[in-house]
Order: structure tokens, then C-alpha cells, then sequence
């Protein structure tokens, strides 16, 4: 049962109101995820500030958004593997049979985005222990940096505070984002509680 409060404008920390009233102003509501990360909002300024450095790497928009999607696949993190669908194809404007093969863990159509997906997925999967595996020499060979590797680290960790945060509070996904919902497939079951 979740007894998370999603904080409103009105309810939410003095703390957290700046982030709240962007978001709000910006995207004309506030997304459940910020409303229940309000509750600490130390938390909440750390995932806007960890956003804020992700989108100041070297890593494309396009790039950045495949990261985010596949830290949130991995995690099973449903609201964020719809949230970042909407996000890729109707901001970012990614191509939507990218989105849809990244989305169905499929083939990509393109090497270089594999091998981040596959770098990505694995220093999650890994907790970071990926030194010498195949997936980090495929990242390389593909033409990412050492500086590209810190970069997805830094997503994973934006990532996790954001994924971990909506496993705990069981955040319900936004009617902006319905048209992207996302159900973790039957191979994740074993991990679900079970009703």
C-alpha cells in the first residue's frame, strides 16, 4: 500500500516549491515522480542538478535519452521507461521505431547506439563492474570515450534515485505519459510482490 504523499503546491516543503512551480509552469503540471521526491527536497534538487550535468555532457540529447531509457528497462522501472519514451519522441525527437526497438530490447539499426545500450545495461547489471568485459570494449570500439563511460555512470546515478524513488513510492504513472506505458516483461515477474 502506498502512503507516499504526492505533494501539491500547496502541501509541499518550502524547500521543494521552486522546483515544483518550474516544472508546473514549464510542462503545465507537476509529475508524480517530483511530487514525491517533494517530501525530501534535498532529494528532488539532486535528481534536477544531476539532469542539469547529464544534459551539459558530451553525450547527445538522442544518446542521453537512450541511456535514461535503458538504466530505467533494467531497473524495471515502468513510469521512467514511459516517461523517457515521451520525453525521446516528442522533445528530443528521436526516431519512433528507435524508441520502439529500445523500448522491445531489440536490434537498434544502428552499432554505435547498440554498444551504448549494451554499456549501459551492463553497469547497471554489474553495479559498475565492467572493466575488461565486452560490452565496455565494444563502447570503445563503437567510438564513445572514457569521458562518454563517466557520462552513462552519471545517468545510472540520476537514474537510480529516480527508479529506486518510484519502486519505493510506487509513483503513478501521469496522464502525459499513458500513451508510453511500459510493463516490465514477464521475466522481471519473479521480482514483483506477489498479490
Amino acid at each position: 500500500m502506498n502512503t507516499f504523499k504526492l505533494h501539491t503546491l500547496e502541501s509541499a516543503p518550502a524547500g521543494a516549491l521552486p522546483i515544483l512551480e518550474a516544472a508546473n509552469k514549464g510542462l503545465g503540471f507537476i509529475p508524480n515522480l517530483y511530487a514525491h521526491l517533494a517530501e525530501a527536497p534535498n532529494a528532488l534538487s539532486a535528481y534536477k542538478q544531476l539532469g542539469a550535468l547529464l544534459e551539459q555532457s558530451a553525450l547527445t540529447p538522442e544518446e542521453q535519452q537512450i541511456v535514461l531509457i535503458s538504466v530505467s528497462i533494467e531497473n524495471r522501472c515502468e513510469y521512467y521507461v514511459a516517461a523517457h519514451s515521451f520525453i525521446a519522441r516528442n522533445m528530443v525527437k528521436v526516431d519512433g521505431a528507435r524508441v520502439d526497438a529500445l523500448r522491445g530490447q531489440s536490434y537498434l539499426q544502428d552499432q554505435k547506439l547498440n554498444a551504448l545500450v549494451a554499456f549501459t545495461r551492463a553497469v547497471v547489471r554489474e553495479r559498475g563492474w565492467v572493466q575488461g568485459g565486452q560490452e565496455l570494449k565494444d563502447f570503445f570500439a563503437a567510438g564513445y570515450t572514457q569521458q562518454n563511460a563517466l557520462e552513462v555512470v552519471l545517468g545510472v546515478s540520476m537514474k537510480t534515485l529516480s527508479n529506486y524513488t518510484n519502486h519505493l513510492t510506487d509513483t503513478p504513472l501521469d496522464a502525459a505519459f499513458a500513451s508510453e506505458a511500459w510493463q516490465a516483461p514477464d521475466e522481471y515477474a519473479c521480482c514483483q510482490e506477489a498479490v
